[in-house]
């Protein structure tokens, strides 16, 4: 997912996106542990999405503190 996807999202889609992200990289590595992980860049791929997506909410709880 690009940055600039995720820094238009609101908090409630970012959640949403984490959780999906966090669901997709544990069958990631259920498939790896089980021998059936074909595509190992995905793990990277979606560890540094999961990352983004904190940095992102983070920022934006950030930023929302500031102003109220």
């Amino acid at each position: 997912m690009k940055l600039s996807d995720l820094r238009g999202m609101t908090p409630d889609q970012l959640e949403d996106e984490l959780v999906k992200s966090k669901r997709e990289q544990f069958n990631l590595r259920f498939q790896k542990a089980t021998g059936q992980l074909t595509n190992t860049a995905r793990v990277r791929e979606v560890r540094r999405t999961v990352a983004r997506i904190n940095t992102i909410a983070r920022e934006k709880q950030a930023t929302s503190g500031a102003k109220g």
